[in-house]
């Protein structure tokens, strides 16, 4: 996710998507909005985002700036295929 679900969250998802595959983990990947969290979508089990999730959101967030910036970024993939292996 980004602020508008087109820009940053291209790059982001198809790090995510390589890296699944990768370990083995069959993911689908899809774009948005915060907002379209905060709007009830259901069957997420993950979030990663470049931009800030409200408290209210109950699935875990996974913070996607690392993907953008390169710091971090092993740290985000292994957060990730945590998150998604506990599910």
């Amino acid at each position: 996710m980004c602020g508008t679900g087109v820009a940053t969250s291209t790059v982001v998802a198809k790090k995510v998507r390589d890296h699944c595959a990768a370990q083995g983990i069959a993911v689908t990947v899809s774009q948005g909005k915060v907002m379209d969290v905060l709007a009830g979508t259901v069957g997420i089990d993950l979030v990663v985002s470049t931009t800030q999730v409200p408290a209210s959101v109950t699935v875990p967030v996974v913070h996607g700036l690392p993907f953008l910036i390169g710091i971090g970024e092993n740290e985000a993939l292994a957060a990730i295929t945590t998150h998604l292996r506990d599910q």
